[in-house]
């Protein structure tokens, strides 16, 4: 096992994965920009470096500059985390050219599941379901047309090069064909620097389920069962849960070996993540392959008992699986939302500033994974994700209840948070019947909605407001009547007033 790992990323993801290193009494070092100078992940470590400025440009994606600290500080690996370089197929090769180990696949691997034209073309090769299209890049007007016609609009238009809804483009009709193909093709070299795009069949309200994989480097590969992924904004996922509503112990066991398959087929080692989307009739394709980390990874370790972090380490460092497909198990239902800075009544735009008041909920089956802190100051520079909130409960009903009751518990206050979106999640007859696709957000969740039953959650927060105020108003009565330190009173009943 390794002695020493740097942990390149910040937020929620680094404070994670440096835990892991404790518990597994592997010493830390990570990294910061001038933006997180006092940022949680940068207290937490056991070594700390200073990258540069706070444009990710600048500090975080500086692979050279991380690769130097780690040998400086005498890290034999390198976590990743996800976002940043965590795909970064250049970093992945320059750590091995470095002798410093990369926590996740060879960079072979990520260059040929980062490009979604070859890792389609492998599945097509290994017998694995793909949503139908193009066989291959598509770069000129008429022959996008061509194909068009055959499969039948609406069609999607994607980046070979990318993700997280960059580069896509719904055409419904031949007429905007010509134009979201432009648009299409500009948004692609402008966000990953390749212009090329490929076509798939438009698949009308899917749903979006992912397995979990683990694979050691000596052949032996498992899932750890599903996630269901379809409550998103514009492809990017905001609420996770596991099990899926829909998927069935048949279904269940067709895609998970279908994902070993994948897996197995393009030479993956590490913790990654085969994404599937799944028609109205359960026919499932199989979409990309996440050669990394995922945020929703607890989700997953919720109702299996697995550590992820804990296994990536362990792979990283040599070791085998010690887990076998027959042992895998689950139970129970979990859910996951992610909690960013961003303001849901103003079309989620970015919310920054100092943290003033923290309050996390707390009790059975909840769990926090945050990279903040009371008085923290939530750069500009950065994702808004700032924490995940995950409940475990007995059955799907439950967790529901359950994470509404964390939801209403969760307090931030300085800045305007996803909480109260996702607090209408929670309440919404379609997905508290497991009725829901990807189509969910656009569908029921308008801004008419979001006003009207946010007066309600407002109303709350203010009578939640009042009872903290007073209740904060009293110990500091009694601090000045008694003198007593206020961690004294933690705790203890409220009984210490003048003349008693």
């Amino acid at each position: 096992m390794f002695k020493k790992i740097l942990v390149a990323n910040r937020g929620e993801i680094a404070v994670r994965v440096l835990r892991a290193c404790k518990e597994m009494n592997i010493s830390s070092v990570t990294v910061y920009s001038d933006a997180d100078r006092t940022a949680l992940h940068v207290r937490y470590a056991d070594e700390v470096y200073y990258l540069g400025p706070p444009p990710a440009t600048e500090s975080y994606l500086k692979s050279g500059k991380i690769i130097e600290i780690a040998k400086q500080s005498g890290a034999e690996a390198i976590h990743p985390g996800y976002g940043f370089l965590a795909e970064n197929t250049e970093f992945a090769r320059a750590c091995e050219a470095n002798n410093v180990v990369f926590i996740g696949p060879d960079s072979k691997a990520i260059e040929l599941l980062g490009d979604k034209i070859a890792s389609k073309e492998t599945m097509n090769k290994a017998g694995i379901p793909t949503i139908p299209g193009s066989d291959g890049a598509v770069k000129q007007e008429k022959e996008a047309l061509v194909i068009a016609e055959h499969i039948g609009f609406p069609i999607l238009l994607k980046a070979a090069g990318g993700g997280g809804g960059k580069g896509m483009r719904v055409v419904r009709e031949k007429k905007e064909l010509v134009s979201l193909m432009k648009q299409a093709m500009s948004e692609a070299q402008s966000a990953f620097g390749n212009p090329i795009i490929f076509i798939e069949k438009f698949l009308e309200s899917p749903r979006h389920i992912e397995f979990q994989i683990l694979a050691d480097n000596y052949g032996n590969v498992i899932h750890l069962c599903e996630r269901e992924c379809s409550v998103q904004r514009r492809h990017q996922k905001l609420i996770e849960e596991s099990p899926s509503a829909i998927v069935t112990p048949e279904l269940r066991t067709k895609m998970g070996e279908a994902a070993v398959k994948a897996v197995k087929a393009s030479n993956y080692t590490n913790a990654g993540t085969v994404e599937f989307m799944v028609d109205k009739d359960r026919n499932f394709y199989f979409l990309e392959m996440n050669t990394r980390l995922q945020v929703e990874h607890p989700v997953t370790e919720l109702i299996t008992g697995v550590d992820i972090v804990k296994e990536q380490l362990k792979i990283a460092s040599g070791e085998k699986l010690s887990l076998e497909q027959e042992n895998i198990k689950t139970f129970g239902s979990a859910i996951e939302c992610r909690i960013s800075a961003e303001d849901p009544e103003n079309n989620f735009a970015p919310s920054t500033g100092k943290i003033v008041e923290l309050i996390e909920p707390g009790g059975p089956g909840v769990r926090v994974e945050s990279g903040i802190y009371e008085g923290f100051t939530v750069p500009i520079y950065y994702d808004p994700l700032i924490a995940k909130l995950l409940v475990w409960a007995p059955t799907r009903s439950e967790a529901i209840t359950r994470m509404e009751r964390a939801l209403r518990e969760y307090r931030i206050r300085g800045i305007k948070t996803s909480i109260p979106f996702h607090l209408l999640v929670m309440n919404n007859p379609m997905f508290i019947s497991g009725d829901y696709d990807t189509t969910f957000i656009d569908k029921v969740l308008g801004r008419i909605e979001y006003k009207k039953k946010n007066h309600e959650i407002a109303a709350l927060a203010a009578a939640i407001g009042k009872i903290l105020k007073e209740e904060k108003a009293e110990v500091s009565h009694a601090k000045k009547e008694i003198g007593m330190s206020p961690w004294k009173l933690a705790g203890r009943p409220m009984r210490y007033q003048k003349g008693r």
